[in-house]
């Protein structure tokens, strides 16, 4: 199963003003389609969840998240959810009123929200097209005569509504120039899916957000899985979230909602086609899903984008090394290497712009887990160097924390260090790169590159190996994109320039095949994996 990524559990009712947002929702809105058209509106278990979250917070009574993203699959029900949500941030009570203490004394406490006194909503995407789904629900669930439209004295158009007060909520498109300036409270972000730098998507989001920032507001963005590698602000805001679970920012203010079916799904098969559905649906009964299962196998549907829009996983561009799915499907968190097992070490080091990492690797099945990476910063100055004598400690550790039996590196930048290790440890190697150099894997071979390269890979592809599951691993790995030269596939980054770094990939394949060359020398006799078998 991927792992979750809202926060666990609900927050402390006393730090959320989700749970006063979910009542007025109730009490003003109106289911506008279905068969529960025209009851009370109701939010998921999920979407609860979410808001409870969304609205969090802290001590001081401030917001904890400055911006959130739902990526759901396609139908799972996200443009009515942050209609409703939207029609809440423009006249329900979303701003932090303070704590009854009064009724706390008494044993009641209470926390009190407040509606926004000059609200302006926001529902933007791209293309006009794009906002039709959220603004038609918008509309639908405050016509002229309803609860919340006669209440609130709102002035009802088709692209507008007004407050009597000043407020408007309306729907504005890529075009940043005309959205700058504007004191928006709040902000619905649609289909960042599709919002690119071609048109004119990367500008808008920066525009919303600085408008935002102003005003102390807030967005929600909505989108399916999108296509690594294409740069949208989907992807952008998924970075920055692995960043800051990372602990690579300065800030942690984004909450992030996304629903995969698992890893291991084979759309080949209907019954575990079935299984992953209901789980990427499992808070949406309207979804009937033997529809999605023939549009699945309707030869007319592109796999790829059946992945992305009704698993929602997100599915590799046409040149990545490894698709996120098969990398997830080898991830057991619950495997762990022991101290004193035997194992091998990869490393693969730089000193400014590129990560150095290293990773160890057990023997005995090639379960691999990430020792340490070091990486420049965000925000760190452009003279950052990598801290080489953390880097040697953490090499030390390991040596002295486990049975190393080869230790492959590649030395470019780190000659020096390479050369003590050897000294310091290259006679307990039982495997070694070579007799006068035992440390030094040379990865610019391209041959053996090639040859490593392809055993890792098919060892990924075959399940024939494991890892920790860990973000840092799986991100390097995910970023690597294959490149064909005369001799073979190699791998690289997205281009020489990229902040997407690869190098925690290199060290896994150096740890990976020095386990092979201790495997082919008899020391230790690997575990087979058994394959699950369909009958």
């Amino acid at each position: 199963m991927p792992a979750p990524t809202l926060p666990v559990g609900e927050p402390d009712p006393l730090r959320t003003l989700g749970w006063g947002v979910i009542l007025w929702a109730h009490k003003f809105l109106r289911q506008p389609d279905g068969e529960h058209a025209g009851e009370p509106w109701r939010f998921t278990l999920s979407q609860r969840r979410f808001l409870l979250w969304f609205y969090a917070l802290d001590d001081e009574g401030r917001f904890i998240y400055h911006r959130a993203s739902s990526r759901r699959s396609k139908g799972a029900g996200k443009s009515p959810f942050v209609a409703a949500t939207a029609l809440g941030e423009f006249c329900g009570p979303v701003r932090f009123g303070g704590w009854d203490r009064v009724r706390e004394d008494a044993g009641f406490p209470f926390l009190e929200g407040v509606s926004v006194a000059m609200p302006w909503v926001q529902i933007a995407a791209t293309a006009e097209s794009q906002t039709v789904n959220t603004m038609s629900m918008v509309t639908a669930m405050a016509p002229k005569g309803s609860r919340v439209s006669r209440e609130y004295g709102l002035d009802l158009g088709k692209t507008r509504i007004y407050s009597p007060h000043g407020g408007r909520l309306e729907i504005i498109t890529a075009s940043p120039h005309a959205a700058e300036g504007a004191r928006s409270t709040f902000a619905v972000a649609d289909e960042t899916e599709w919002w690119l730098e071609t048109n004119g998507g990367h500008a808008l989001d920066a525009t919303i957000r600085r408008n935002l920032a102003k005003t102390g507001g807030r967005m929600i963005e909505t989108c399916n899985a999108f296509v690594p590698g294409q740069d949208s602000v989907a992807e952008r805001t998924h970075d920055a979230w692995i960043a800051q679970s990372e602990g690579r920012t300065r800030r942690s203010g984004l909450l992030y909602d996304a629903l995969e079916a698992p890893a291991d799904t084979d759309p080949s098969d209907e019954v575990s086609l079935r299984a992953g559905l209901s789980v990427a649906y499992e808070d949406a009964p309207w979804v009937d899903l033997d529809r999605i299962v023939a549009e699945y196998y309707d030869p007319s549907t592109d796999p790829s984008i059946a992945r992305r829009f009704y698993l929602n996983q997100l599915v590799a561009g046409e040149d990545a090394w490894l698709a996120p799915h098969e990398w997830a499907e080898c991830a057991d968190p619950l495997l762990s290497i022991t101290d004193g097992g035997m194992v091998t070490l990869g490393f693969d080091g730089s000193v400014r712009d590129d990560s150095t990492a290293l990773v160890v690797c057990r023997v005995e099945d090639g379960h691999l887990e990430l020792v340490g990476c070091w990486e420049k910063p965000d925000l760190a100055k452009d003279d950052w160097q990598v801290d080489r004598e953390a880097v040697d400690a953490e090499v030390a550790a390991a040596v002295a924390r486990w049975q190393v039996v080869g230790f492959y590196a590649d030395p470019a930048h780190w000659q020096d260090y390479v050369d003590r290790w050897a000294s310091l440890f290259g006679h307990r190697m039982l495997v070694k790169a070579s007799a006068p150099r035992p440390l030094e894997w040379w990865t610019n071979r391209p041959t053996v590159m090639i040859t490593a390269l392809e055993r890792f890979h098919d060892a990924v592809m075959e399940r024939q190996l494991t890892h920790d599951g860990g973000s840092v691993l799986t991100r390097h790995v995910l970023n690597a994109h294959r490149r064909v030269t005369r001799s073979g596939i190699t791998i690289g980054k997205e281009h020489p320039s990229s902040k997407r770094k690869i190098d925690a990939a290199m060290a896994a394949v150096l740890a990976y095949e020095c386990r092979a060359d201790a495997v082919a020398k008899g020391f230790a006799r690997p575990k087979r994996k058994r394959r699950a078998v369909g009958f």
